[in-house]
């Protein structure tokens, strides 16, 4: 499948080589986000590597799976909010202003975990969102993630930090 045709919101960030998201980084966590109507879903697989104690998840692992997909659903919002597809121009990249990540339960390392975002705010390049990490039906974690736009490909002025 062609990223032009991916429904994976990573699929469009060309040339990242973020840890978590970065299609383009072979040692990262190779997150994949997609929409299921006003949420963004993520479902990630965990490897014995990203342990914490045994046979939990690390929460840095947590926390950078909560990040990432949250920065991939600022981008796909913004372009869904101007009614075109994720691989037309211009292209936007966005950045952490702030993550905060309530750990409810221990998360098991070896089951899917899944995270659902959905956007509660959008103001100028500021979007806002609430995400829920889930483990086998139970929420383990929650954050309150806001992402800064720092890339506008009409705007460029050959400073995009995202492209090597």
């Amino acid at each position: 499948m062609s990223s032009v045709d991916s429904k994976f919101f990573q699929d469009h960030m060309h040339e990242n080589v973020c840890f978590g998201c970065g299609i383009q980084n072979p040692e990262g966590l190779q997150i994949k986000s997609f929409w299921e109507g006003d949420e963004s879903v993520c479902i990630f697989n965990s490897e014995e590597k990203y342990h914490g104690w045994s046979n939990l998840m690390n929460g840095g692992i947590i926390a950078t799976v909560i990040d990432c997909h949250c920065m991939g659903t600022a981008m796909a919002e913004a372009y869904k909010r101007e009614d075109r597809g994720l691989d037309t121009l211009p292209e936007y990249r966005y950045a952490t202003g702030t993550l905060n990540v309530k750990y409810l339960k221990p998360t098991p390392n070896d089951k899917p975990l899944e995270l659902r975002a959905r956007i509660t705010e959008v103001k100028n390049r500021k979007t806002v969102m609430h995400c829920d990490a889930i483990s086998e039906g139970v929420k383990v974690a929650e954050a309150e993630v806001i992402a800064i736009r720092v890339f506008d490909s009409s705007q460029d002025a050959g400073g995009n930090a995202f492209k090597s």
